[in-house]
């Protein structure tokens, strides 16, 4: 009887990350990138009202995208490795509290989350709109994270492992010098599609009056009554930044590739 050979699918919310051999000169990912690039700089050119306008209100939100981005990222890495190391843990109860943490949090919708920790604890604390936000979205991605750094720590041979209790080191020794160097080589592509879901999910934050660029093209749209104009400009930047950081992440993945050699 022939056997059938298992395969994998993934699926992820981030952009698609170019392929090490996409060098084509019409790949997908250059026709997309340049064709947004070349849309954002020629819609003000020939038609500067709205789209100039819409352009110039825009940067501010960008920065503070960007600011949300980057802070709720650092936070969820920490947070995403302390759970993947306790979801492996062999200690019963650091184990269980992190598995808890992963399957509530990845049972909540984000968009909840935000709510939650904005007005359903506010009547407890009171926190910035901006706090609020980078907490909802560190704790909601370090649940997902905290599963990419356990399987990529498992997809480590656990002989490596063996050969470093056996040359002397404490588990937690062998972990931070043998381990978790090469998880972080396995686990960066992952990660750079978690970063790139969150810059998008990022968009979720204005419900909290936080000025990113989703919030400022509904101020200038709900000004001006341009909602088609403002809102395909906002796509476009959108579009640009995350195939601008897919590529980023590509290119990363290549360096350490190459570093092994």
């Amino acid at each position: 009887m022939a056997t059938l050979k298992k395969s994998r699918i993934e699926i992820s919310d981030g952009a698609l990350i170019p392929e090490k051999d996409d060098s084509a000169v019409f790949s997908a990912w250059r026709i997309s990138f340049f064709g947004a690039l070349a849309l954002i700089i020629a819609l003000p050119l020939f038609s500067p009202e709205p789209y100039r306008r819409i352009l110039l209100f825009l940067p501010d939100g960008i920065l503070r995208t960007f600011e949300v981005t980057v802070l709720s990222i650092i936070f969820a890495l920490f947070l995403g490795l302390f759970t993947g190391l306790g979801r492996i843990s062999r200690i019963k109860v650091i184990n269980r509290i992190a598995t808890i943490y992963v399957e509530v949090i990845r049972g909540i919708p984000l968009l909840v989350q935000i709510f939650y920790i904005y007005y359903a604890l506010g009547r407890i604390i009171k926190l910035p709109d901006i706090t609020s936000a980078v907490i909802a979205m560190a704790v909601c991605y370090g649940a997902y994270l905290g599963e990419i750094f356990r399987a990529g720590i498992q997809s480590i041979p656990k002989g490596q492992m063996e050969a470093a209790l056996a040359l002397g080191m404490s588990r937690s020794q062998a972990l931070r010098k043998i381990i978790l160097p090469q998880t972080i080589k396995v686990v960066l592509p992952p990660v750079g599609n978690e970063f790139i879901a969150l810059l998008k999910d990022s968009s979720l934050v204005s419900i909290l009056a936080v000025s990113d660029l989703l919030r400022r093209g509904r101020e200038f749209a709900s000004k001006t009554f341009y909602y088609f104009e403002t809102f395909t400009m906002v796509a476009l930047v959108y579009l640009v930044i995350t195939l601008f950081f897919s590529r980023l992440v590509a290119l990363m993945e290549k360096r350490l590739h190459q570093n092994e050699r």
